[in-house]
């Protein structure tokens, strides 16, 4: 439902629904007596109301459309330029659903009103009908929709900018931390049993999204098994191929293939494109993909790089800092029964700087970064967790700077103390040229 466009609007079609069912009655209530003391707030007849009604609705479903196809055809072009899965955050932003919604909304709620005004009939049991309250609330609502879209223009101004990309990337990526790294207290995943191991296959292709436990612990119980996931959340996963591996939990037990697997394939849901929810390394990925298509000869950017590459600093320093682990699930007696994978550390450190070192040949900025990049990522990394990673991706980039740039040996020198004394738990402030330290 957060990943959806749609369930915002839809909501304010029901609401509005239910207001210009109830508002015409309430006006209508009000007018029994013959009087309607709310007449003041509009004065028109039938005639004035359903020519304001009708320019209401018209005017709203012409400018909602306009609007959002400008939008669209927009974001296609930052889309090309920095990431095509920079979409589905305009998906989910909260101002584009509010904005869609106060539009559609007062659309309805146009027509739904428009429907209750009655001229008067040659019959004697109906006379005319003008909902007044219901008329000024629709006027009201349109005023609130006009302030909504030019608040709308200057949201989609700011957004198709790649600093606003990064911060709203930034941030769906630290909701995403904050709900799935691990408390740096939490147990480690006891050892899985030993012996040779069944191979428990996926009956669906797609992007692993979410992993419900339940169903592959009741049936590992069942059956005396433990389960293993073969893919991560995020992993994409093929029909065919192996997509968990069990164990029978007692020494010379057998594991009921058929019912484990059945329970596997039903817990791990798959989609067509990976979702942020519970995927720490997508938004790190969108991060590298906007770096990457930045260095491209096709764009040369290399101040976006740069930028990213910040970003790309702090997300990787808040997953070396509180490594992930695996999930490990037990049933009712304590028994462990499923184990969900996850990223390690090394790989997330490959994922974030791997791409951007291929296309920074020829960019002194960027190689630069890269090298702040691994200092600051081997400082906030625990002792020994990422140390040959690290080291690894600094001699690619000191080879780099000194086969494409005229980066001085002197400097490529100062990053290699730098990083090392990093990764030893020291941080020597680099002084300005020139400068003097008095004791």
């Amino acid at each position: 439902m957060r990943s959806s466009l749609w369930p915002v609007p839809v909501l304010g079609i029901v609401l509005a629904i239910g207001l210009g069912i109830g508002l015409p009655a309430l006006d209508e209530a009000l007018a029994r007596d013959g009087a309607n003391p709310l007449i003041f707030v509009f004065g028109g007849g039938p005639s004035a109301a359903r020519d304001l009604l009708a320019a209401i609705a018209g005017s709203l479903i012409s400018v909602t459309g306009l609007t959002f196809s400008f939008t669209v055809v927009a974001l296609q072009l930052s889309s090309s330029q920095h990431s095509p899965r920079l979409l589905q955050t305009f998906v989910t932003d909260r101002v584009v659903q509010l904005t869609l919604a106060q539009l559609v909304a007062t659309f309805v709620y146009a027509l739904t009103v428009l429907r209750t005004v009655r001229s008067e009939s040659s019959t004697e049991d109906e006379s005319a009908f003008v909902p007044h309250l219901s008329i000024t609330v629709g006027f009201a609502l349109t005023l609130i929709s006009v302030v909504a879209l030019v608040l709308f223009l200057g949201h989609l101004a700011r957004s198709l900018r790649v600093e606003t990309m990064y911060r709203d990337v930034h941030d769906e990526a630290t909701q995403t931390y904050a709900r799935e790294l691990p408390d740096r207290d939490e147990e480690p995943v006891p050892a899985l049993p030993h012996g040779p191991d069944t191979q428990l296959r996926a009956r669906s292709s797609g992007f692993v999204v979410d992993v419900d436990p339940d169903p592959v612990v009741a049936a590992a119980a069942e059956c005396g098994a433990v389960v293993l996931l073969a893919a991560r959340i995020g992993d994409s996963v093929v029909e065919g191929t192996p997509l968990a591996s069990a164990w029978p939990a007692a020494v010379g037990g057998e594991v009921d293939v058929d019912t484990v697997e059945k329970a596997v394939n039903r817990a791990v849901r798959l989609e067509f494109e990976r979702s942020p929810n519970r995927d720490i390394a997508y938004s790190l990925r969108k991060v590298v993909d906007i770096v990457v298509r930045a260095l491209s000869p096709g764009t040369n950017d290399p101040t976006t790089a740069v930028h990213g590459l910040s970003h790309v600093s702090a997300l990787l320093g808040e997953l070396v800092s509180r490594p992930p682990r695996p999930s490990a699930f037990r049933d009712d007696e304590g028994v462990l029964r499923l184990v969900v994978p996850q990223w390690d550390v090394a790989t997330l450190v490959r994922l974030g700087v791997e791409e951007p070192i291929q296309f920074a040949s020829g960019q002194p900025a960027v190689l630069r970064r890269l090298a702040g990049l691994l200092r600051e990522v081997a400082w906030r990394a625990p002792r020994g967790a990422v140390d040959e990673v690290v080291e690894e991706y600094l001699r690619q980039v000191i080879d780099l700077a000194r086969e494409s740039t005229s980066v001085p040996r002197s400097e490529t020198e100062d990053w290699t103390r730098e990083v090392a004394d990093a990764l030893a738990g020291r941080w020597v402030p680099t002084r300005p040229e020139g400068s003097v330290v008095r004791g």
